[in-house]
C-alpha cells in the first residue's frame, strides 16, 4: 500500500511540514489591505490614559489596573463605528464582571482555580456562541487573573480591595468604549446605518466550528488550570490558561493552532528578553512608563494581524508592567521567566488541542 496520510510514515511527514510551515511562518509577514491605525492608536490612548490618571494622582498602581479596562477596544475592531459602540458596552460588561469574580475568589486559591475555569469556559461560550470574533475568551479571561491576582492576601490583609479593583477596571472599560465613540464625532460615521442587533449578535450558533473552538478552549481552561494548581502554583494558572486560550484563537485549524502556538512561546520569550533588557538599563519615571504603555500597545495592535510573534514582543512587556505593578512591584527576573514557563506550558496545550480539528478526507 502507498504512504499516505493514514499510514505511520505519512502521518510523520504529515506532523514534519505542520511544524516546518509553523516555524517558518515566524519571518512571513501577512498582508492586512485594511487601515488598523485607528484601532491601534484607540487602543494606545485606552490603555495608557489610565495609567496616565492613576501617575497623576499619585496612584499608578490604581492607573495600572484600570489600563486593563482599555482591552475592551480590541473587539470587534472591523465593524463600523455605528455598530462598535453598540458592541464594546457588552464587552465592557463582561470584562468587569469578570475582574467582580476574580475579586471574590482571589483570597482562596481553590476557589480562584474554579472561578478560573467557569470564567474561560463561559466568556468562550459567548464568544464563540455569538461570534464575537478576535481576541476571542482571552481578555476576561485575563481581567479575571488580575482581579483575582491582586486580591490574594498577604500577611492577611488583601492586597487590592475588591471596590477598588472593580471601580477601577469597570471605570478603565467605561473609558475604552468613549475613546471608540470619538469616531463618531465625524459626520460620515453618525449617517452609517446600524446593522440589527441580531444581525451584530447571532445566536447562539453552535455551528462545527463555534463547538470545536468551545471544546479546545474548555481543555485548555480544565487541564490548564488543574496542571498549575497541583504542579506548580495556583496563583499562576491564569498565566497558562491565558497562553492556551491566545493559541486558540477565534478560528480552528490544526495548521492554525500549531502556528499560534509557536508564535505565543517564541513571542513571549523574546518580549520577556525584552522587557529584562529594558529593566536592567534603567527604571523609567512613571510618565514614562505611561508614553512606555502607549507606543508598546500601538506597535503590537499595529503588527498582531501582520506577524503574531512580532506583536507578542511588544504585548508581554505591557502585560508584564501592567501584572507586577497593579501588586506594587516589577516582576523580579525569576518571575519573569515562571512567566515564560507557564507561556510555554498553555501554548503548547493550546496548540495540542487543535487535534480536536477532524482531518479532511
Amino acid at each position: 500500500m502507498s504512504d499516505d496520510a493514514r499510514t505511520p510514515r505519512g502521518r510523520g511527514r504529515a506532523w514534519a511540514g505542520g511544524a516546518g510551515r509553523a516555524v517558518a511562518s515566524l519571518g512571513t509577514i501577512e498582508p492586512f489591505p485594511d487601515p488598523r491605525w485607528q484601532i491601534a492608536l484607540q487602543a494606545a490612548i485606552a490603555t495608557a490614559a489610565p495609567v496616565a490618571v492613576g501617575v497623576a494622582l499619585g496612584h499608578a498602581d490604581l492607573g495600572l489596573i484600570a489600563s486593563t479596562g482599555g482591552f475592551t477596544t480590541l473587539y470587534a475592531s472591523w465593524r463600523t463605528p455605528v455598530d462598535r459602540m453598540r458592541l464594546l458596552p457588552f464587552v465592557a460588561v463582561v470584562l468587569t464582571l469578570s475582574a467582580a469574580l476574580g475579586t471574590l475568589t482571589g483570597p482562596s486559591p481553590v476557589a480562584a482555580s474554579i472561578g478560573l475555569m467557569l470564567v474561560a469556559v463561559g466568556v468562550a461560550a459567548i464568544g464563540y456562541g455569538y461570534a464575537l470574533g478576535p481576541p476571542g475568551p482571552l481578555f476576561p479571561m485575563l481581567a479575571y487573573g488580575l482581579a483575582a491576582h491582586v486580591s490574594e492576601l498577604d500577611h492577611g490583609a488583601r492586597i487590592q480591595q475588591p471596590g477598588v479593583v472593580i471601580g477601577a477596571i469597570g471605570a478603565g472599560a467605561v473609558f475604552a468604549c468613549l475613546v471608540a465613540a470619538a469616531r463618531l464625532l465625524l459626520p460620515q460615521h453618525r449617517r452609517a446605518p446600524a446593522t440589527p442587533l441580531r444581525g451584530l449578535l447571532p445566536g447562539p450558533t453552535w455551528d462545527a466550528a463555534a463547538r470545536e473552538l468551545l471544546l479546545r478552549a474548555s481543555i485548555v481552561a480544565v487541564v490548564g488550570t488543574a496542571v498549575s494548581y497541583l504542579v506548580v502554583d495556583p496563583g499562576r494558572a491564569y498565566w497558562t490558561v491565558g497562553a492556551g486560550l491566545a493559541v486558540v484563537g477565534a478560528r480552528p485549524g490544526r495548521g492554525r493552532a500549531a502556528q499560534r502556538g509557536v508564535h505565543r512561546i517564541v513571542g513571549t520569550i523574546a518580549g520577556a528578553g525584552l522587557y529584562v533588557a529594558a529593566a536592567t538599563l534603567a527604571t523609567p519615571p512613571p510618565w514614562v512608563l505611561v508614553l512606555v504603555i502607549g507606543v508598546l500597545q500601538f506597535a503590537a495592535q499595529m503588527l498582531v494581524v501582520r506577524n503574531y510573534a512580532l506583536a507578542l514582543t511588544f504585548i508581554t512587556p505591557t502585560v508584564l508592567i501592567i501584572v507586577g505593578a497593579a501588586r506594587g512591584a516589577d516582576p523580579l527576573l525569576d518571575v519573569v521567566w515562571e512567566r515564560v514557563l507557564d507561556t510555554i506550558v498553555g501554548g503548547i496545550l493550546g496548540a495540542l488541542t487543535g487535534l480536536v480539528h477532524g482531518r479532511r478526507p
